[in-house]
């Protein structure tokens, strides 16, 4: 019996009891991934990326781990759920304009201690002012940096189109105006460079593409570790008492970690390692969030057909962005109907031994967003569900 047989028989003895669709996490697999991560960091703290959770309980667990330290949240309403439910270390990773969350962050004293939120623009200070509807707590706040790497004299641009920040002298200014401006407090320096830690650079059947990846990616590793130094000392220079530089992300952690000028690393899908993270030279990790759906149909030999399915992620459309067949092995999508949103045909020849209300399993293209379809993860360990706990959505709960 292969690894991924005894898994799915192990998961289909855990879950006989409960009617599919459901989610599960494979807790074995989730603390191993865990340990990775701790690993790969090498001594440095790892915040946690709550979108790629997105399960309280979970957040909890790995946080209880040595090596995890802080939240990577995504919005400013998650952020002060997050810091009323008990965590005290949230950095909101993307600027807001939520007008009613930032009159709440601004009136509550813990609140205001708990949260960082995100910065790039002076415009952006002007607008939490204006929102604070009488609230005179210090808002904590982080710069970020444009990561990206240009070529050919900037023509060319690989890497998100996230903060306008990009040289030394870009953050030290928003440093100092920040500096200036009262009730804000400048505590920390952001910089994920996407294009590193989360493009796989070893990609089934495209060996010229994967070769061309890693050229790139060691270009930009070496560009931006010696731009990242550059502007953490300028912001420094502004702003003594700054405290973490946060970098990284799952598929760059060891080369992130290994800048001095980096104090922390967010990572968050490598605990959960959706199938977006198989294409890497750089770690390996074990598939932990899963779901099932059940059988409904059997329209002829070699196909069955499941309820439901049609989970794409976010990002450019494609088929990367679909969630992939992966107990029992080798199933596939028909070509012509892909994953739908209410019923799934799947053929290859392990479907004629498939009955109605069988599980099939699948993993989904990324980690947190299959949180949005779920109301609750069972945790699986060995062949038992210990124990099932809510969602974000669950909680009643859906930020974006």
């Amino acid at each position: 019996m292969t690894v991924r047989a005894a898994d799915r028989a192990r998961f289909d003895r855990a879950t006989a009891h409960l009617d599919a669709p459901l989610a599960i996490v494979d807790l074995e697999a989730f603390d191993a991934n865990a340990d990775d991560l701790v690993r790969r960091a090498a001594g440095k703290p790892i915040r946690v990326a709550s979108k790629s959770v997105r399960c309280r309980a979970l957040l909890e667990r790995v946080l209880a781990r040595q090596g995890f330290a802080g939240i990577m949240s995504f919005t400013l309403g998650e952020s002060l759920w997050l810091a009323r439910s008990g965590f005290d270390d949230i950095l909101l990773a993307y600027p807001s304009a939520d007008r009613k969350a930032f009159a709440e962050l601004t009136s509550d004293p813990k609140l205001a201690t708990a949260v960082t939120v995100m910065v790039d623009d002076p415009a952006q200070l002007v607008f939490i002012d204006d929102a604070r509807d009488g609230g005179r707590e210090v808002v904590r706040v982080c710069l970020e940096l444009d990561t990206s790497l240009r070529l050919l004299g900037g023509r060319v641009r690989v890497g998100a189109r996230r903060s306008p920040l990009r040289s030394p002298a870009q953050l030290a200014e928003l440093a100092r105006t920040i500096a200036r401006r009262p009730g804000f407090r400048l505590v920390g320096i952001m910089a994920y460079e996407g294009h590193i830690a989360g493009v796989g650079d070893s990609v089934a059947g495209r060996p010229v593409r994967s070769r061309a990846i890693r050229l790139m990616q060691a270009k930009a590793r070496r560009e931006l570790a010696e731009r990242r130094a550059v502007v953490v000392r300028a912001v420094r220079a502004v702003a003594p008492d700054l405290e973490f530089v946060n970098g990284g992300g799952t598929g760059s952690v060891q080369t992130t970690a290994a800048e001095d000028a980096v104090t922390e690393i967010g990572a968050g899908s490598g605990l959960y390692v959706p199938h977006l993270f198989d294409n890497y030279t750089s770690f390996r990790g074990r598939p932990a969030a899963l779901f099932a759906q059940p059988v409904v149909r059997r329209p002829g030999v070699g196909v069955v057909t499941v309820l439901g399915g049609g989970y794409p992620a976010s990002g450019a459309a494609g088929a990367d962005r679909l969630p992939v067949p992966y107990l029992p092995e080798g199933l596939r999508y028909d070509a012509q109907e892909g994953p739908g949103e209410v019923q799934t045909p799947l053929l290859g020849s392990p479907a004629d031994d498939l009955l109605v209300g069988d599980k099939v399993w699948f993993r989904h293209a990324k980690a947190g967003e299959l949180c949005e379809r779920f109301e609750a993860l069972h945790l699986v360990a060995g062949d038992t569900v210990t124990a099932t706990v809510p969602t974000y959505r669950g909680e009643g709960h859906t930020f974006l």
